[in-house]
């Protein structure tokens, strides 16, 4: 039976070792100082016996010697950090990456006070005022920092969820928009931000003054009321299912030791242990502390957080794996680094009973929403909840995206409120202002002419941008397509730079080792069976290994050369062999591992088993098995570029040091040597991804040292990784023997070349911004057309001062036509030193090839380009280093790769391959695009002719502002006896898909924005003013005026009016379809059949007079014919691009 919590508690009451304690031995003065000020500020205070608890955490201080360190000390260490990081690819394998000014949590030294009673607030009071230097600090005050770099936060088991409960952040997840309250004023601020909504709710709300009221009120209202309600409605369901998908999460329920029954997610707190088994998500942050397995290794799946596919290895806390529960409940502590973002960085310790301790690393964490993928169960412990957890620190909410076409649509609407205004007053000023009340006048005119702006543009856009969405994702040739966001579709259409990342990208990121060089000699895929001979000598018939007998007579030839290199890769890595059906498959979170992995199982030297502790190796020849115990493993990351492993040969009683990485950073830590720079050349050239094999072997006293060194280092809290990098650099990472080059090919993707071919075509700027080195880069950039054959490309490398760097730009100021390639060092000194002048030159060239580019350089490039160009910007990556880049562009586009899926979840639109980009954007971009053009310029023109109807009207009234148009008639034009046609434009094409591709240069038109511009606005201006006066004028003249006359003449114009949009439609569509055809039928056949129901605003007698059909059909003639005759001619005299391509491809 375990103990409850409180008989877990109550022993520190009454246990005399507890009690306060000299801090005369503290490594720093201040400590004694804030310890008595603490203790007697309690004292004062009269907490009681909860001060026990302090007191218990002032031992754990004074014994683990975590202690502030003066401002000094801190810029000494930042200093130190600076100088280092001059030279980035040089820095040992573990370093300090991460600064924690991010951190949101403040945790102090001494956090474990209960908050019990009514003192929480009086204590509060008293915490802010110490933490300002109060309470007798004085002098000292000057000399100690309290920054975020050195607090942490220490968690007890038994104490810290009782006491400490409601100081961390609840575990309750929430991903809702919305509350009650603030649902209706957010919403409401979002569709009022747009200029044409706010003009119609402020003409909305003037007919709550009765001076200003025309028609129905009902005319202004509805409208607008349906607008707010189809989008209210719209959000209040995406939230629910928000909220539904919270509860669900925060209702599953977990074990925690030592309470009877099961507790809900959102109920955990800090310092809970909980039991976790195969395929439960992990609810918070957690630090493993045991496995079922008897390694303590456990495996865990992240493709939910960091959006990688492969399980990563998880290993339980030594101390922690083989103890009781109640131990893990009563007898250990950790102590954590504040919460920050990194997912691959943490920095804790953990202590039981109070005298061992053991390190803390990201190996053994769980992060939140990651899965336990192991069989059998682990115990873990809450250190970050809530807000405070990994996950809900890298979720960002994603910002909403306007389209280009929206934005231009609201200036026109601008322009039109203008001119609504002017015509207003101009109407008034004729009259003259003899009326007193001309003010009203203005208003009531401004009132009548609102329908200029129609509030139902808004709704058609929207309609019609789920429609796009649609069809992209039904489109049968890009399968798998995925819209995630469907407000800029349009945006597909306006595309002019393309940055793309490589591995992945434009490459399948499907490894395959190619090549292998030992400086006298090389192996290729034709000579492999070369080398599985001589692998296959690795063992002799007593089953003795000499791979590795480095001080062998045969040391120089070449096969022992060879199987030293095998044998150094079959050990140098992070995989990890599963059996699956009796298969073997590999996990690692690099490709290129894997590939090297499987390259040795190729020529003899499988991966046969591996856990935490050792690794086995199994000789095909032979069937022998070679087995070497882990000291020590360094991971690869994208800073130190290399990873290394320390192993223990049992069989010849060897250390041995392997590593493998980047060619710029392993330069300098082999032996000298005249062969390696030209090789990794020639390597790149070919197009593959070289990495530099070294070993050293270490003596018995040398790893001792080591080992004892880096504990010490690991245990650090404070500059732990600058230590720990420092004893690697001092023992190890000096004069390696250099073994050879790997090769390793990175397929192109399916046509990609004619992608990039068709995209260039289509006068798409095209940058290319990876990580690999400058050689690889060009050779990928050659193979997939990125650099046409012939063109001149200009260099410009290891520029790291700003001296003479404009010069170096002075050959592409002339020729525009030259390809840029540039690593990363000088962009990142021209975007510190010559923005501008950079990308002055830059933004002009067809091709750009950035290398050696980081995951933020990549995102600044994107931002850049869209500020100084105003362009529209495409970025395209399947990476986790690619995500800043996607969302920093207009249009995010992420492949689904090998790399997982964390760019296709945080992109615009999801694809499956490179080649599948030519599809989004020469067909669904154009479509999109010149539909919602056209579809804009439709629904203004619709507003547009019914208030030159009502001008004209007014005009001939003698500027009396009556309503033309009053009640149905105002809401039927604008839904049911226009809208389906109009809105059936979103299905039209003017030319057929096959030719956007054998006629790229045609999305060119696209870009220049000619589909809704200036000049086709006053255009559909000019022919709404034309039509509006020829129906009206002639309504007039058949009829009169008199308002006899007002129901006869109303039944003409509206009926023509209704007409004429219908046949406007019609000459519009260019392609016809059936839903088309039955729209513009059952529209007018609705019209027809509800003409007998509109006697109110009608006269039907007169509708039934072959009269009334002859003024009907004149009026229609005189209002279509000359706009059809003038758009004939003008297109015969100055065809479109498409109309040539479309007229040549029919010949």
């Amino acid at each position: 039976m375990l103990p409850s919590p409180g008989k877990g508690s109550s022993k520190f009451h009454n246990n005399p070792t507890f009690g306060r304690r000299d801090r005369s031995d503290s490594l720093d003065s201040f400590d004694l100082q804030f310890n008595n000020s603490f203790d007697a500020a309690l004292d004062n205070l009269k907490i009681g016996n909860n001060t026990e608890n302090l007191n218990r955490k002032s031992i754990s201080d004074s014994k683990e010697n975590f202690e502030m360190t003066s401002i000094t000390g801190m810029e000494s260490s930042r200093s130190n950090n600076q100088n280092k990081s001059m030279d980035r690819d040089n820095r040992p394998l573990i370093h300090n990456t991460e600064d924690h000014s991010t951190n949101n949590e403040n945790p102090r030294k001494f956090q474990s006070v209960p908050r019990t009673g009514p003192i929480n607030s009086f204590m509060s009071i008293f915490k802010n005022a110490f933490s300002n230097g109060s309470f007798g600090v004085g002098k000292n005050k000057s000399s100690i920092s309290l920054n975020d770099d050195i607090t942490e936060r220490e968690i007890y088991p038994d104490t810290t969820p009782v006491y400490d409960k409601y100081k961390y952040p609840s575990n309750e997840v929430s991903n809702a928009k919305y509350n009650a309250v603030t649902f209706v004023p957010t919403l409401l601020y979002e569709q009022f931000k747009f200029f044409y909504n706010l003009y119609f709710l402020v003409v909305a709300l003037s007919q709550a003054v009765p001076a200003l009221r025309i028609g129905y009120l009902s005319s202004y209202i509805v409208p607008l009321a349906f607008v707010l309600t189809v989008t209210m409605l719209k959000e209040a369901m995406d939230d629910i299912r928000r909220r539904r998908r919270d509860r669900e999460s925060n209702n599953e329920l977990y074990q925690v030791l030592g309470k009877q029954i099961l507790v809900p997610s959102k109920d955990l707190k800090v310092g809970d242990i909980i039991k976790l088994n195969k395929g439960d998500r992990v609810p918070a942050d957690l630090i493993l502390l045991q496995s079922s397995e008897p390694s303590g290794e456990s495996f865990i799946k992240t493709d939910q957080l960091d959006g990688e596919t492969d399980w990563k290895l998880r290993i339980a806390c030594p101390l922690t794996q083989n103890v009781t529960e109640e131990d893990l409940q009563n007898k250990i502590s950790l102590t954590a680094s504040a919460p920050e973002k990194s997912i691959n960085r943490f920095l804790g310790k953990l202590t039981y009973k109070g005298s061992s301790s053991s390190p803390l690393s990201v190996d053994n964490t769980l992060w939140a929403n990651t899965v336990v993928a192991s069989t059998g169960c682990c115990v873990a412990c809450v250190i970050y909840t809530g807000r405070d957890t990994r996950q809900a620190m890298n979720t960002t909410s994603p910002t909403v995206k306007t389209g280009l076409l929206e934005l231009e649509i609201n200036s026109i609407s601008k322009i039109l409120c203008a001119c609504v205004f002017i015509l207003s007053i101009m109407l008034v000023v004729f009259a003259g202002f003899s009326n007193a009340d001309w003010y009203v006048d203005i208003m009531r005119y401004l009132i009548l002419f609102s329908t200029i702006i129609p509030v139902s543009l808004r709704v058609n856009l929207d309609l019609a941008k789920s429609v796009y969405a649609y069809q992209i994702e039904h489109d049968n040739t890009i399968q798998e397509t995925i819209v995630r966001t469907s407000t800029i579709p349009e945006d597909l259409g306006r595309i002019e730079y393309l940055l793309s990342d490589k591995t992945g990208t434009l490459t399948q990121n499907d490894m395959q080792l190619r090549k292998i060089h030992l400086g006298s000699s090389a192996f290729s895929s034709e000579s492999m069976d070369m080398v599985t001979d001589y692998v296959a000598d690795l063992v002799g018939s007593n089953g003795k290994s000499f791979g590795n007998a480095n001080s062998s007579k045969k040391s120089n030839e070449i096969g022992s050369r060879v199987r030293d290199l095998v044998v150094t890769l079959a050990i140098c890595h992070n995989v990890t062999p599963t059996f699956e059906d009796d298969e073997i498959t590999y996990q690692a979170a690099s490709p290129d591992e894997i590939a090297i992995v499987k390259f040795t199982e190729s020529v003899g030297l499988s991966l046969f088993k591996r856990d935490r502790h050792s690794i086995t190796l199994l000789h095909t020849a032979t069937g022998t098995t070679m087995s070497y115990q882990i000291l020590q493993v360094f991971p690869f990351n994208s800073d130190t570029k290399r990873m290394g492993i320390i192993v223990y040969e049992e069989q010849t009683e060897e250390y041995w040091f392997f590593e493998k990485g980047a060619d710029t950073v392993m330069a300098k830590i082999v032996e000298s040597n005249v062969w390696l720079e030209e090789e990794t050349g020639n390597m790149a050239r070919e197009g593959l991804r070289t990495l530099v094999i070294g070993r050293k072997k270490l003596t018995k006293k040398v790893y001792e040292q080591f080992k004892a060194d880096y504990s010490k280092a690991s245990l650090s809290m404070l500059n732990r990784d600058t230590e720990m990098a420092r004893i690697i650099t001092k023992y190890l990472e000096h004069d390696l023997e250099l073994q050879g080059l790997t090769g390793v090919e990175d397929k192109l993707q399916k046509d990609v070349k004619s992608s990039i071919e068709l995209l260039r075509n289509a006068g798409i700027k095209i940058w290319m911004l990876t990580g690999d080195k400058v050689e690889t880069a060009r050779c990928v950039s050659i193979s997939a057309k990125l650099i046409a054959r012939g063109q001149y490309v200009h260099i410009i490398t290891k520029l790291t001062k700003p001296e003479g760097a404009l010069s170096q730009l002075e050959y592409l100021k002339v020729n525009k036509n030259a390809c840029l390639l540039i690593d990363g060092d000088s962009l990142g000194m021209f975007l510190h030193y010559y923005r501008q002048e950079f990308f002055d030159v830059a933004i002009f060239l067809p091709t750009v090839i950035a290398c050696r580019c980081t995951p933020q350089q990549k995102a600044d490039v994107a931002l850049i380009i869209r500020e100084l160009t105003g362009k529209r910007v495409c970025c395209i990556g399947d990476g986790g280093n690619d995500v800043s880049m996607i969302q920093s562009a207009d249009v995010g586009v992420g492949i689904v790769g090998k790399e997982g899926k964390q760019a296709s979840l945080a992109a615009d639109f999801s694809i499956t391959q490179f080649c599948h980009l030519t599809e989004l954007l020469l067909w669904h971009g154009r479509n999109s695009y010149k539909r919602s053009a056209k579809l804009a310029q439709f629904v203004m023109h619709r507003g547009l002719i019914i208030a030159v109807c009502q001008a004209v009207f007014s005009i001939c009234s003698k500027f009396e502002p009556i309503a033309l148009y009053q009640g149905w008639l105002m809401v039927g034009y604008a839904t049911c006896y226009t809208m389906a046609p109009v809105f059936s434009l979103t299905l039209d094409h003017d030319i057929d898909e096959s030719l956007t591709k054998m006629y790229p240069e045609l999305y060119k038109d696209l870009t220049e924005g000619k589909s809704l511009s200036y000049k086709t606005f006053f255009v559909w201006c000019a022919l709404s003013m034309y039509q509006g006066c020829v129906i009206q004028g002639f309504s007039q003249s058949f009829t009169g005026i008199e308002e006899i006359f007002f129901l006869k003449m109303v039944a003409i114009s509206f009926t023509v009016l209704v007409f004429n949009e219908l046949v406007m439609v019609a000459l519009e569509i260019n392609t016809w379809n059936k839903i088309m055809a039955i729209t513009e039928l059952l529209t007018f056949l609705l019209y027809v059949v509800s003409v007998p129901f509109l006697g109110e605003y009608f006269d039907l007698e007169y509708m039934k007079t072959l009269r009334f059909i002859g003024e009907l059909l004149f009026i229609l003639l005189i209002s279509v014919f000359p706009v059809w005759a003038a758009k004939s001619i003008y297109r015969g005299l100055h065809p479109p691009s498409y109309a040539k391509v479309q007229e040549f491809s029919g010949v």
